[in-house]
């Protein structure tokens, strides 16, 4: 199989042993899931499924980001406590993937459940020289990982402006780098807190994932990543600070999935140009929706568009025409799923033997869309 990599900036093989250890960041439980968000869950899905078909075992840890500022913020707008918030649309997300037919992952564990492990991963940090204390913060020392920035291969200008677009604060005067991160720091005095030896307060947003992947997977994992925002700063710091702390190769295989836009501006929620996953639900077959997100390929940016859902229904109820076997075509599309994972040219297979009246039973499976 050849897959992307976004370190190595190119497609190559991907060879994982008979068990793969994937590692995809998951939600920030404080909103419904939105169509960018099952964009990237069901690649990874996608994924999941190939490799099954290949004849390996997928451990897939899905973290859940109960701790962290977006969270904290809705919960504090809608009075509520901000674990009450979380279990609650943590509940709706899950529902959104079994939808979406997305096979169970291994674990999907909290942020909130791995302190223990957080204070742990950070005292490994600290004594291996490569962070310090401030200000009652633990940083991340940028200046002394000497590949910081390798698996993005951005600029220093890049990272600086991705830092603070992406919710780092490059000015804060107790850093010694602009690009030093956050470990721990205080907690605001509505915000959970919890004793260190640094001083009571609450993790950074990228030590959970370190702490956690550590924790469910082992110190090296074959495959991580998520959507394409993640690359600067959360997976290049969690990458630094993962092989800081073990002195052993975090991460195998970087993959990272395209962003989606709408109304010519990346979805999110901050800019409320959102298509929510389980509103679509009330419209259209699930399978529709997954058929409308993987007619896309993962790596390539695209927009919504008002056609998407209808396009699909059509294509679904020509598959489900020819609701029969076809070992032909199902050796075509693993063909096809083992070049980066190419579901546009597998759904073009599939489009033409449903045209001709072939059966295209397998091939809609290995997808994840059942006809019956």
């Amino acid at each position: 199989m050849q897959l992307y990599d976004t370190s190595r900036r190119s497609i190559v093989p991907f060879e994982p042993e008979d068990n793969v250890l994937m590692y995809t960041c998951g939600i920030t439980p404080y909103d419904a899931t939105h169509l960018g968000h099952a964009a990237t869950f069901i690649a990874y899905d996608t994924l999941q499924r190939h490799l099954i078909d290949k004849g390996h075992a997928v451990t897939c840890v899905r973290n859940v980001t109960d701790v962290d500022d977006p969270l904290f913020a809705k919960a504090r707008e809608l009075g509520i406590h901000y674990l009450d918030l979380a279990a609650s649309e943590e509940a709706r997300f899950e529902r959104d993937m079994v939808a979406l037919n997305a096979l169970p992952v291994a674990s999907s564990p909290r942020a909130s459940s791995a302190i223990p492990d957080i204070r742990g991963f950070i005292g490994m940090v600290i004594d291996r020289g490569y962070a310090y204390e401030a200000g009652g913060s633990v940083y991340f020392d940028v200046s002394k990982y000497e590949s910081f920035g390798s698996m993005s291969n951005y600029s220093e200008a890049e990272m600086l402006s991705f830092a603070k677009e992406r919710g780092g604060n490059i000015d804060d005067p107790n850093k010694r780098n602009q690009l030093d991160f956050v470990l721990w720091h205080p907690s605001a005095a509505d915000e959970p807190s919890w004793d260190t030896l640094w001083g009571p307060g609450r993790p950074g947003w990228h030590i959970e994932c370190s702490a956690l992947a550590l924790r469910e997977l082992g110190t090296t994992i074959d495959l991580h990543g998520g959507g394409a925002d993640l690359i600067f700063p959360h997976h290049e710091c969690e990458r630094a600070q993962s092989e800081a702390a073990t002195g052993e190769q975090f991460v195998k295989h970087w993959m990272h999935t395209a962003l989606i836009s709408m109304d010519g501006q990346k979805m999110s929620k901050s800019l409320g140009n959102l298509v929510f996953v389980d509103q679509l639900r009330e419209t259209w077959d699930p399978r529709t929706i997954r058929l409308g997100i993987i007619e896309h390929h993962y790596r390539t940016e695209w927009e919504w568009d008002d056609e998407l859902m209808p396009r699909n229904k059509a294509r679904l109820d020509a598959w489900r025409a020819n609701d029969r076997p076809n070992p032909d075509l199902l050796a075509g599309v693993r063909e096809r799923l083992d070049d980066d994972l190419d579901t546009p040219g597998a759904f073009a297979l599939i489009d033409v033997a449903a045209a001709s009246g072939r059966g295209v039973k397998e091939a809609s499976e290995l997808l994840g869309v059942e006809l019956g």
